[in-house]
């Protein structure tokens, strides 16, 4: 049986951000499209449908790692800002971001909420990107 595990991240991620298009509880909110996503980028994403792919890179990362709130998530994407003459620093992305895709992803059945851990991964998750994996796994090896 083909896992997460077994395909590259990128190609999961693209595949799961394609099946996430038809859900309707998944959606970019109207701010989308002038946010950046953390202190440390200087531009909004260019891609029109990034939101779509924060989500299913949210949706694997919480498979992978486990339960996870939105400040952790909020670490993960984050980077270095640049400070002028003093060193860069680590800084978090965007909890209201992380905090949407988490909402969203668990009105539609993909996320549950793990008591005092943030939310885990539901069985229908770990089917939606199982078979995604599946479909890459097919993909690259046909």
């Amino acid at each position: 049986m083909v896992t997460v595990y077994d395909v590259p991240p990128e190609k999961l991620i693209l595949k799961t951000a394609e099946k996430l298009k038809g859900i309707d509880s998944i959606e970019p909110p109207e701010w989308a499209e002038f946010v950046k996503t953390g202190r440390h980028t200087e531009k909004s994403p260019s891609q029109d449908d990034w939101w779509y792919t924060r989500a299913a890179s949210v949706l694997r990362k919480i498979y992978v790692k486990g339960p996870m709130g939105s400040s952790r998530l909020a670490e993960e994407y984050g980077g270095y800002a640049d400070r002028g003459a003093k060193p860069n620093k680590a800084v978090k992305g965007s909890r209201n971001i992380a905090r949407k895709c988490l909402m969203q992803l668990e009105a539609a059945g993909l996320l549950a909420s793990v008591e005092k851990e943030g939310r885990g991964i539901s069985p229908q998750g770990m089917s939606l990107l199982d078979n995604a994996a599946k479909e890459v796994y097919e993909e690259l090896n046909a």
